[in-house]
């Protein structure tokens, strides 16, 4: 079952997904260390169980503590419970450890595949709208609504930003202060405002002017903004892998900037023009609603690199900013408040077909299932057609999988060695009872 009556990718599309291949480095400070939690984890999740079902079942768990956080404070301004923050911390660090294992998960298991890629990517795009929220609610920027909306769309252009340079140059890049340390210093935040309360970031600093504590990160994160920021345009300029330095498409360089801005100029307009302050009043409902839209945008973006295809510029989901701005328009003949509800829905109604439509079609081009793989995993083959010596994956003897160790992987090609040695042998012994024979014969005549 399809959710659009015609295909949105045409078989040229998926013959080149098929064909693609992951590309990335990653020189974060932080991986290093979250590494033995991530393998040590991932070593207790059932062989059964599906690498897409684990992204996805972090994201709900995210989405979720950050809707409880933000039902307790949906202008930003209110002191939500403290337990509210300790349950957004704790729903970051589950999703950042289950979006960490999820392709390790796809590797040992044997099920790695272009959509894991692109449902990985789906997911973050979502999350980053819900991260970047919860942390601004946290802190109660709520008082400052355009460095709430700041924030919050800093974020979302940051990830963009880093599928745009993909979509250049051919390779995802995470510098050494990138996604995770940005989702370890908001668990950070949620912490502090669990153990001492939101009012601790109203605290003044009388040694830098009198200002609140909240304003130091917030200075912060725009420095590392503009480094990461600076990072992107550097490739984007100048890392085009394409003919004549173009993307992987052999698009311009600059095109994936027009449907992000279709995104970004309306929202700042609309929040600005509104006569029932509809963004300082509501500040949650509005990042979610044009959220959901980035979100679209972006997953749009990462098909197109994946596809190695151009992208286009107008979206369904545009609908739901063009409402609240033709509202305005004719002088809010309806109230602004339902109508940023209506956009809120069909953005993420429209999201939700389009990301599903996308999925399927994926599926039944690669003849796999989006949350169930096969078990027993398939092994592993060689060039040669045959499985290599012992198993990529072994099991311990409480019913727990987990990596083959260095021992079997150091006994590999001494197996591979007697075995040639046996074979040498045998061909020695053969060409010694062909001579006997042979003097044998000749005595005889």
């Amino acid at each position: 079952m399809y959710f659009y009556k015609q295909k949105l990718l045409h078989p040229v599309q998926l013959k080149k997904l098929g064909d693609h291949k992951y590309s990335c480095t990653n020189v974060s400070l932080m991986d290093p260390f979250l590494q033995p939690w991530w393998c040590w984890l991932v070593s207790k999740v059932p062989m059964w169980f599906a690498p897409n079902l684990i992204t996805i079942v972090g994201l709900i768990i995210n989405i979720i503590t950050t809707l409880v956080l933000i039902y307790f404070s949906p202008n930003g301004r209110e002191e939500p419970p403290r337990w509210a923050s300790a349950l957004c911390a704790a729903g970051l660090f589950i999703y950042q450890s289950l979006d960490a294992i999820d392709g390790k998960q796809a590797r040992r298991t044997n099920s790695s595949s272009p959509l894991g890629e692109l449902f990985d990517h789906g997911c973050d795009s979502i999350s980053t709208v819900f991260v970047a929220l919860s942390a601004c609610i946290s802190v109660q920027l709520g008082f400052y609504p355009r460095w709430m909306f700041f924030q919050c769309f800093c974020a979302m252009t940051l990830f963009y930003c880093a599928h745009w340079q993909t979509y250049v140059s051919g390779t995802l890049r995470f510098g050494r202060i990138d996604v995770t340390e940005a989702q370890c210093t908001i668990i950070g935040i949620h912490l502090i405002s669990a153990v001492f309360g939101p009012t601790i970031w109203m605290t003044k600093l009388p040694l830098m002017g009198g200002i609140d504590i909240k304003t130091v990160p917030l200075y912060f994160a725009v420095f590392v903004f503009g480094l990461l920021a600076y990072q992107n345009s550097a490739v984007i300029f100048t890392g085009g892998v394409g003919k004549n330095g173009s993307t992987v498409a052999g698009t311009s360089v600059l095109s994936p900037i027009i449907p992000f801005l279709f995104v970004v100029v309306p929202a700042y307009v609309i929040s600005q023009k509104s006569t029932d302050h509809i963004y300082e009043n509501h500040p949650a409902l509005y990042i979610m609603a044009f959220g959901m839209i980035t979100a679209k945008v972006t997953n749009r973006l990462v098909v197109a690199h994946m596809t190695k295809s151009e992208m286009e510029y107008l979206d369904w989901g545009l609908i739901g900013p063009l409402c609240l701005f033709l509202n305005q328009y004719f002088n809010c003949f309806l109230p602004e408040y339902y109508v940023l509800w209506f956009c809120l829905l069909w953005c993420t109604v429209d999201l939700i077909r389009y990301c599903g439509q996308v999925c399927l079609e994926i599926c039944d081009y690669l003849k796999i299932e989006l949350f169930r793989i096969p078990f027993p995993p398939k092994p592993v083959m060689t060039s040669q057609g045959t499985n290599p010596a012992q198993s990529h994956i072994s099991e311990s003897k409480n019913g727990t999988h987990g990596l083959l160790t260095s021992f079997n992987t150091k006994n590999a090609p001494h197996q591979q060695t007697s075995s040639s040695v046996q074979q040498q042998q045998q061909q020695s012994a053969n060409r010694k009872q062909t001579r006997a024979s042979n003097r044998k014969h000749n005595s005889h005549q």
